[in-house]
Order: C-alpha cells, then structure tokens, then sequence
C-alpha cells in the first residue's frame, strides 16, 4: 500500500477536469436556467448541483474500474473510451454554441442538467476513472486515490465559486471572453484526448508484443 501525494498527478487531474467541467462555459446556461431565481435561490441550485456533480464523480472515479473489469474491460480501453469521449467533448467546445437544455419535468434543475450532464458528463466521468485507476502494479495506491479525490474536490470546488458568482463573471467577461475561453479550453482537451488515445495503443501494442 502507497501513501504519497503526487503533486504533478494532481496537477494534470485538476487541469483535464476544469477542462472537462468549463464551468466559466457553463455560466449562460446556469444563468438561463436560473432566470427567474432569486439570488439566494441560486447560490442553493448552485451547492446542489456541485454536490450531485461530485456524487456522480466520486463514485465512478472509485468504483467505475471495478464495474468495468466485471465486465472484463481493461484500462487501456478505458483510456482510449474516454479519449474518444474528451474528443467528441472538445469539439463541441470549439463550436462555440451555447445551448440551454431543457429543464426536466419534476426535477430539480440543479440535478438535471446542471449536475449531470453538463458537470458530470461521460468525459468528466471518464477523466477521473483513468486518472483514480492508474499503473496496474497489483498494490492499492492510496497516495494516487487521495491525490486524485483532491483534484476532484478542488475542480468542484472552482465550478461552486463559478455558479456562485456567475452574474459578476458575465458581466466581466461577457459573452466573448466566455467564448474564447471555451475554445481555449476546448483545444487543450483535444491535445489531452489524443494523449489518452496514444497512450492506450501503445499500451496494446506493447501488449500484443509480450505475447508468445
């Protein structure tokens, strides 16, 4: 069992999933969903909606590979899965159109969709699955699990302050600064999806190589 804390794995998760989250992309939709809110009104929908975000999160990023291996996928096709979807992700970013959802009957808006999926999405959700999953050293690596549920929490924690204060980033901001860091971000996870992909190939190739 290892317990260290690795200050360059935090880093990377805490950066792939703000990413992944683009909670200042995501201020439109919490303000037009939220419309009609009074301003305490929103500061709840925006606790509820980081809670049910990090719910989601947590329970894939610990318990997500176990479901999987159940189903007898590997981590390389979880790598290269969840490239695809940080892919098909980055793209959409890069369009640059923001859609408001439709607010689901009955349910809260801080859970649908706000919480799942603009939060916790299939990329966020992948993200932290290989990030929580690591090297298979056949050791329990508390270090890398502490290290990445801390990212998590501190990506949480930024797209909480988000929603918060999203009426000042607006109008700081505006919709072309919003824009253009969406896009911004969106390129990085382009470069961070493919990385995840080359990963998983060589991790087959090297795979198919060792066999006799």
């Amino acid at each position: 069992m290892e317990l260290s804390l690795d200050l360059g794995l935090a880093v990377q998760g805490f950066v792939t999933l703000l990413v992944i989250m683009d909670p200042l992309g995501n201020v439109p939709v919490f303000l037009a969903l939220t419309a009609t809110d009074t301003a305490a009104r929103r500061r709840r929908t925006a606790r509820h909606a980081m809670t049910a975000a990090a719910v989601i999160v947590y329970v894939f990023a610990f318990f997500g590979t176990q479901i999987l291996g159940s189903l007898s996928i590997g981590l390389p096709a979880l790598q290269a899965g969840g490239g695809v979807v940080l892919f098909l992700t980055a793209l959409e970013m890069l369009k640059g159109d923001i859609l408001v959802p439709n607010k689901a009957e009955g349910v809260n808006v801080a859970v649908v969709p706000l919480g799942v999926p603009l939060l916790a999405g299939p990329g966020a959700i992948s993200a932290a699955m290989v990030f929580m999953s690591g090297p298979s050293t056949g050791t329990l690596d508390v270090g890398r699990q502490l290290t990445v549920a801390l990212a998590i929490a501190a990506v949480l924690g930024v797209v909480y302050l988000t929603m918060r204060y999203a009426e000042l980033l607006e109008r700081l901001l505006k919709d072309n600064g919003i824009h253009l860091v969406t896009r911004v971000m969106g390129m990085l996870l382009i470069a961070i999806s493919i990385e995840l992909v080359a990963t998983a190939v060589q991790a087959y190739v090297a795979g198919a190589s060792a066999l006799p």
